[in-house]
């Protein structure tokens, strides 16, 4: 077939053939994704997918620590008593400010709503390419966009994964925009999404010593989008990564992933696995989130290892307010400054700040940093 044999034309080279520019372009014309490289057959990576060795070896030796995991927090009892709302809410400030990710349970969301989502994507990915290739994008204002690795003229390297993206709030395309194979069962799981990010940021107020509406008041939750990951399994996981090391340009983050495995944080300068847990649901704080608490809650850097075995799918949740036009400066919580505790950031457009996030490419320096004073 025509897409095969455009495929074979980003399949490794002699090094002294090697020409970087004209091999993505060869990969991104083929509208196929890393499924397709692997449908194709290879069992060696194309060069443009290679990390550096440090980042490699890093993978594959400081990936476990003993005693060190993310905070899991049941949040079953929110609702019972005053003291154990105040127990959560303690939890989620002692996660938000030390690890920047934690994991919760009993969050309302049924399991076989997110076991769907995740078959639903599932079934997107896996469709013939030419079904896919409709939905083939690197336009960021189309609202339902399939590609691979986003940043893929900008980062050093490729990465091991393709995405589906939808917006879904507030302005959501017709419903009819959406892939047919996935449709009603991100349209549901959005709904349940908003509710438990609501509740989600009345409890991070509240850890911040603010009134539980004051996050959602600002504006944090005023949308959210769908960023639909599928890792196929990957021939040489050694000279690789599935997403390399970043941080997420958002308020929060609500992350469900499957049984495979694969997600890191950054913690105390070494690499700590987040296990699957059934049920469960991940939460990670945003540079914004980072940015309007003044550091008090801390956005880390987190990957995901390329394995042999696959498809890895998930499925994250990035609350923010970039998916309408909206003028609003953010800057530090002013309730949360003093004389002993300054501003450590300018304030700023969202979009000024997605701008320069999407022009450096993920594995580069953060966004966030222009940003300090």
């Amino acid at each position: 077939m025509e897409v095969e044999s455009d495929l074979r034309k980003v399949l490794p080279a002699e090094e002294h053939d090697y020409d970087r520019a004209k091999d993505l372009k060869a990969f991104d014309d083929t509208k196929a994704g890393v499924k397709g490289l692997v449908d194709a057959g290879v069992a060696t990576i194309p060069r443009i997918f290679f990390m550096p060795p440090e980042d490699i070896l890093s993978a594959q030796l400081d990936d476990q620590i003993d005693g060190l995991q993310v905070p899991v927090i049941d949040l079953g009892g929110i609702n019972l008593d005053p003291a154990a709302h105040t127990d959560i809410v303690e939890m989620i400030r002692y996660a938000s400010e030390k690890w920047g990710f934690f994991q919760i349970i009993n969050h309302g969301i049924p399991q076989d709503v997110m076991n769907k989502v995740i078959a639903g994507v599932r079934r997107f990915h896996e469709q013939p390419k030419e079904v896919k290739m409709d939905f083939y994008s690197r336009e960021n204002e189309k609202k339902v966009r399939f590609n691979s690795n986003y940043d893929l003229y900008k980062a050093k390297s490729a990465n091991w994964r393709d995405t589906l993206f939808c917006v879904m709030a507030p302005n959501p395309p017709p419903p009819e925009e959406y892939p047919v194979v996935c449709r009603d069962i991100l349209i549901e799981y959005s709904e349940h999404v908003q509710s438990l990010g609501q509740i989600l940021l009345g409890l991070l107020s509240e850890a911040l010593g603010l009134n539980p509406a004051h996050l959602a008041d600002m504006g944090c939750m005023e949308g959210h989008g769908f960023v639909c990951h599928y890792y196929p399994a990957c021939p040489e996981p050694e000279r690789t990564l599935g997403h390399a090391k970043h941080c997420d340009p958002d308020f929060l983050t609500i992350l469900l992933q499957d049984q495979i495995g694969g997600l890191q944080v950054l913690h105390e300068d070494h690499w700590i696995d987040v296990p699957p847990l059934e049920g469960a649901l991940i939460i990670n704080i945003g540079d914004l989130l980072q940015l309007i608490s003044n550091d008090k809650f801390r956005s880390v850097e987190h990957r995901v290892l390329a394995k042999r075995a696959g498809p890895r799918i998930s499925v994250a949740c990035l609350f923010t307010t970039h998916f309408q036009p909206f003028n609003k400066l953010y800057g530090p919580i002013k309730e949360l400054l003093s004389a002993d505790s300054p501003p450590l950031y300018k304030e700023t457009l969202i979009k000024d700040y997605l701008n320069s996030f999407c022009s450096m490419g993920l594995d580069n320096d953060s966004a966030l940093d222009f940003l300090r004073m």
